[in-house]
């Protein structure tokens, strides 16, 4: 569940950029880009995943789980319609892949690409902690593949639409999955730096100990 809230946080951002004057033009225009890439995914992956979050508290609690004593049956039976009305699983992926990952010669794509790049190398860059560098080296090879792919199918959308996307869905499911990883590496990179500041600050012994505790909470939920 905090993943689809850190996805859904982290579009809102992007909206927020785009719909400010103060952020210059061509930031709004990319910010507008990405937008444009992400919606999809905001709307499809936590309706998605999230209900697969439900459907293992179900599994937890037993026969339980079905039953009004608890509130996984009705979280489950809310969070399903989710998948309902932000719009079907497969009209969001033939909207990923067949409109926002080509539109503008796949300037959008692009942009997340830098942005990616920027995340794996600020990790990197953390040369105490060698878990970030897993992670971008994970998150690196993940976004490579995402990129020979549309390479690859790039040729057939042109030419044949409808066979390239026979498999928009698990385009979509495998491109939310690494936009996540994305997401989550950036917030441990603030948290890694942020982590030695909250260690060493003595202004406040129990908040220090209290942002500790948070940012090592970021560091192990990002594994």
């Amino acid at each position: 569940m905090w993943k689809a809230r850190i996805h859904c946080a982290s579009t809102s951002r992007v909206s927020s950029t785009n719909r400010t004057p103060a952020r210059g033009e061509s930031a709004r225009t990319e910010a507008g880009l990405l937008l444009d890439l992400l919606t999809p995914v905001v709307k499809s992956w936590p309706s998605q995943w999230c209900l697969e979050a439900n459907s293992l508290a179900i599994q937890i609690h037993g026969g339980y789980g079905y039953t009004c004593e608890y509130p996984v049956e009705q979280f489950y039976r809310d969070n399903r319609l989710n998948m309902i009305h932000e719009g079907t699983h497969g009209i969001q992926a033939i909207a990923l892949l067949g409109r926002k990952v080509v539109m503008k010669r796949c300037a959008a794509l692009g942009l997340l690409a830098r942005e990616i790049e920027q995340t794996v190398q600020a990790a990197r860059a953390q040369s105490a902690h060698g878990a970030l560098h897993a992670h971008a080296d994970a998150l690196e090879h993940a976004w490579r593949d995402i990129m020979t792919t549309v390479e690859a199918l790039l040729p057939t959308l042109q030419s044949d639409a409808e066979r390239a996307l026979a498999n928009a869905s698990s385009f979509l499911e495998s491109f939310g999955h690494v936009v996540i990883a994305w997401m989550w590496l950036r917030q441990v990179n603030v948290a890694n730096a942020a982590l030695t500041s909250a260690v060493s600050a003595a202004v406040n012994a129990t908040r220090s100990e209290a942002d500790e505790d948070f940012y090592r909470g970021k560091l192990h939920a990002c594994q």
